[in-house]
């Protein structure tokens, strides 16, 4: 088949064709195996800046930079602050200053801060040369914060009013500015003269009300979020608050930014796919295509931890040499109360990991918690304690041996059922990430638990 006919067939395909994420995917594969810039450059134009981030975070470094070349220009910009932090710097590559002011033109404060944290610090200063006052005023008030607090996150351009005018002072404002709302505001933030945040004006008040009366006179209270806050303790402020946004203050009460749902929720994302990556042993900075050597580095580190655990377990194993040499049956089945005892421990985990992500453990609850756990190990240890007795009677027709499996794994799982919610709380008391390391401690625990009391048992009963 000819090159032409292969374009005839590709420009044949309707949008409908590849609506769907993975459908754009394929075919985005094709043009670029193809190597067809000109539908490829199409394709591109139709989609949006977050279709595009996401498309490019789906191919290898190569075919990555290829595509990049035909992103539009008028949102390269925009691309460039959706995509991951780690893959920024492969499409910036060798870019100059003058590149990076044509792409900052049309962006905000919080995207062009972004960008700026990929470059060197003397691009960083010549592009902050050229920016807009105001612009550069913003970037630069968030250069201030640590990465986990709230100022990073927040937008410091904020549509704010005073409180002595009337709300006919601010429908006249408004209508000379049509870019002022969008169609998700539902409020304005009020402050006085020296910028102390006054509250909230909902869109409602502003037209049902006298519009000769003073903007002050219809505030409504606002929840507030210090801009040095933790960025997860805010996410926890929305979720109980049930709010879309937050004016952003300092601690001198003035307002200096606010803070969305939007972002929040790329936070939340970001903490879930960090908290996946965690209980997998996987390092925050491993992406999907990342180098082979790189992914292979970043999981080494865990692998060597997990090995040392796991020889651990095998010498407690090593300490029962003589009932595994006489009850050859034991070796058969000593696998599977140490798989039953990590499952048990695995699913407390995933639970109370999540329960600490969103802020829902703390306090007396632990308590509480912690004699669930125990009761429902114990309960699903006493089941399963039962069927695996029947079959290991069933399968070796020794009845000790029946005993033996069925206690160890009541024991082994009340004991990965406790250890799973023991396990986070302490490491979140030390200040460390529970989703890091807590996996690799319990598969430790849940072993030497179920093969100490799985082999201890046999030589007591059995030898």
């Amino acid at each position: 088949m000819s090159s032409n006919t292969e374009h005839t067939s590709k420009q044949d395909i309707p949008p409908e064709g590849y609506d769907r994420a993975e459908d754009k995917l394929i075919y985005l594969q094709t043009l670029v195996a193809d190597n067809d810039l000109t539908l490829m450059a199409d394709f591109l134009e139709e989609q949006s800046e977050y279709e595009i981030a996401n498309l490019l975070e789906s191919f290898p470094s190569d075919d990555r930079k290829l595509i990049w070349t035909q992103v539009p220009i008028d949102i390269k910009g925009e691309v460039l602050a959706e995509v991951e932090d780690d893959i920024r710097p492969s499409l910036m590559e060798n870019m100059q200053a003058g590149e990076i002011e044509t792409l900052a033109e049309d962006l905000d404060a919080q995207d062009i801060a972004e960008i700026l944290d990929t470059v060197d610090d003397k691009v960083r200063s010549e592009v902050m040369s050229n920016l807009d006052d105001d612009i550069r005023l913003q970037v630069s008030q968030l250069n201030t914060y640590e990465e986990y607090e709230v100022g990073d996150y927040m937008d410091p351009d904020t549509i704010q009013i005073q409180g002595n005018i009337t709300l006919e002072q601010v429908q006249d404002w408004l209508r000379q500015d049509e870019d002022l709302l969008d169609d998700q505001t539902q409020e304005l933030i009020v402050v006085d003269a020296s910028h102390q945040l006054l509250g909230l004006l909902s869109l409602v008040d502003l037209i049902k009300y006298p519009q000769q009366s003073l903007v002050e006179q219809w505030i409504d209270p606002a929840v507030t979020i210090n801009d040095r806050m933790d960025i997860q303790d805010a996410a926890a402020v929305f979720r109980s608050s049930d709010i879309r946004y937050a004016p952003v203050v300092n601690s001198f009460g003035e307002l200096v930014g606010q803070l969305n749902a939007e972002d929040i929720m790329e936070i939340i994302q970001d903490d879930v796919d960090s908290t996946m990556k965690h209980l997998a042993g996987v390092s925050d900075e491993e992406e999907l295509f990342a180098p082979i050597l790189r992914s292979a580095k970043s999981r080494s580190v865990w692998l060597g931890i997990n090995l040392l655990t796991a020889l651990l377990a095998a010498s407690v194993i090593g300490q029962f040499e003589e009932v595994l040499a006489h009850v050859v049956a034991l070796a058969v089945l000593m696998p599977v109360v140490a798989s039953m005892g990590g499952i048990a421990g695995s699913q407390t985990l995933t639970v109370v990991i999540r329960g600490l992500a969103m802020g829902q453990i703390g306090g007396s609850n632990r308590i509480w918690l912690l004699n669930k756990e125990l009761w429902v190990g114990a309960l699903n240890g006493i089941i399963w304690a039962i069927i695996m007795a029947i079959i290991a009677q069933f399968w070796f027709h020794t009845p000790m041996i029946s005993v033996v499996i069925g206690l160890a794994i009541a024991i082994n799982m009340t004991a990965a059922n406790v250890a799973g919610i023991s396990i986070p709380l302490m490491l979140k008391r030390m200040d460390i990430d529970p989703a890091l390391s807590a996996s690799v401690i319990l598969t430790t625990v849940t072993d030497i638990v179920g093969f100490m009391s799985f082999l201890g048992l046999a030589s007591l009963l059995i030898l």
